[in-house]
């Protein structure tokens, strides 16, 4: 039985301040070629020199993704000559990688998986190539902005591990907060090795190149296990080839082959001094690291919180920074169902982040205990949310007559009175045993009061009337 192994490489863009050898300000979206310096250019005689936040986020990484790490390491050069490379080589390291023999866990359908990561090394991208009509431009503001890259052990079996490995990824260096690894905008590119075999030596491995979302990593895998599995049941070799994903055809197209392995003649850089990393730095930069996804994934799971609204929330960084905010001052499980739910719709009606809205963590928090205290429905706490995500106060909201709850026995009693007067069927549907009775008439209620009936009040009235009806 052919069995597919798969490794995955990444490349993730450190938001560091400057570039990892320059000075230039880290910043690619800015008017082309204005972040640059004559050592981003490859000007004769000039010299790199190692950023220090690069290093640190670099290390953080590595610490974060459970790495050994070399205290004693150096830089290499990368020779290859293309048009976006300007020195005619990349500065990356080859034979002492910051970081080595990691790991990252996974959930796959309820067991634990340990994904291998063989290697976390830091480089420096190249500039970028503009094709338009039949000329190319090149932009130098991506040279020398600083990457890490990640690269996997081949222990990945399947499509879906893939895709829940990049999840996990991202998360934790998102947390970290040394990338805002976006994969659609290139600044977290993936590439995968796939390859069959029906035994434990592995076969002859395909190479699909920057694969442009979380989604397309799932669909280019599983396209090109087919694609392969199809060419050697009907006797056709594999041969090494570099393949891209057409995400429109949602199939892999032939980039080139590979005849021969690249020779990249590399060598330590003589312009970089070696970099030694102190048992005393090491440990400062481990204990300063943030609380990552999986240990708050946990305290919510104890909190009673469902995985649809953890994944939610974890997979929003401004939305999880939030919810920790009051996390402790209401009812957990509440509070995070309302923020997945409505708060995040009007969030996405109004195209901003919770971060742009006026939201504050002192009204969320009025907002739950009064829902929670029945001084509220649910309706009113629906009605209540546009109007304190763009400044209002729920105190002040709440005083108002159209924002308060009907508590009063003998004002419910009156209108549930008119309501079953006016629905004799539903009486009868009750007493016939038919459930859906009771919800239709809870409805009119509702309706019948504007949405300021108390529902729990409503519930045990209504019952003890049909019941003696």
């Amino acid at each position: 039985m052919l069995k597919p192994t798969i490794g995955i490489e990444v490349h993730v863009e450190l938001n560091s301040k400057n570039k990892v050898f320059s000075n230039s300000i880290n910043s690619f979206k800015e008017a082309p070629n204005t972040n640059i310096s004559e050592i981003d250019i490859a000007y004769p005689g000039t010299l790199p020199t190692l950023n220090k936040e690069v290093l640190e986020m670099a290390l953080k990484a590595a610490l974060a993704l459970n790495c050994n790490i070399n205290k004693h390491m150096h830089f290499d050069r990368k020779n290859y000559f293309y048009p976006d490379l300007p020195k005619g080589y990349q500065i990356t390291q080859k034979n002492t990688p910051i970081g080595y023999d990691g790991y990252i866990e996974i959930n796959v359908q309820g067991e634990t998986k340990r994904i291998e990561i063989e290697r976390v090394h830091i480089e420096e991208d190249t500039c970028k190539s503009i094709h338009y009509n039949k000329e190319t431009f090149l932009n130098y503001n991506r040279a020398g902005v600083p990457l890490i890259e990640i690269v996997t052990k081949p222990v990945i079996k399947s499509s879906e591990e893939a895709v829940l490995y990049i999840e996990s990824l991202r998360e934790q260096l998102l947390y970290l907060n040394i990338s805002d690894v976006k994969i659609e905008e290139g600044s977290m590119r993936c590439d995968a090795n796939v390859s069959l075999s029906d035994n434990d030596i592995l076969g002859t491995k395909t190479e699909i190149k920057n694969i442009g979302s979380i989604t397309n990593v799932g669909l280019s895998i599983e396209y090109e296990i087919n694609r392969q599995k199809d060419l050697i049941e009907n006797g056709i070799k594999i041969v090494e080839e570099t393949r891209k994903f057409d995400d429109k055809s949602r199939q892999t197209i032939l980039m080139r082959t590979k005849e021969t392995g690249n020779d990249y003649r590399y060598f330590p850089e003589p312009d970089l001094a070696f970099v030694d990393l102190t048992d005393e730095y090491i440990n400062k930069v481990k204990s300063n690291l943030p609380v990552l996804p999986n240990t708050i994934r946990q305290k919510y799971i104890e909190a009673g919180i469902n995985n649809h609204n953890i994944k939610t929330i974890i997979s929003n960084k401004d939305i999880c920074d939030f919810y920790e905010i009051i996390f402790d001052k209401v009812a957990p499980e509440l509070a995070a169902n309302i923020l997945t739910g409505d708060i995040i719709k009007e969030l996405n009606k109004n195209h901003i982040s919770i971060k742009e809205s006026k939201l504050t963590g002192e009204e969320f928090i009025n907002l739950i205990k009064a829902l929670e205290n029945n001084k509220i429905s649910s309706k009113q706490c629906k009605d209540l949310i546009p109007l304190i995500m763009s400044g209002e106060k729920v105190e002040k909201l709440i005083s108002n007559s159209s924002f308060q709850l009907i508590t009063d026995k003998t004002e419910l009693s009156d209108i549930i009175d008119k309501v079953l007067a006016n629905n004799p069927v539903s009486i009868e549907d009750y007493k016939a045993g038919k459930d859906r009775a009771v919800k239709y008439l809870m409805g009119q209620i509702m309706k019948e009061s504007q949405g300021k009936a108390d529902p729990k009040t409503v519930s045990v009235e209504l019952i003890s009337k049909l019941k003696s009806l």
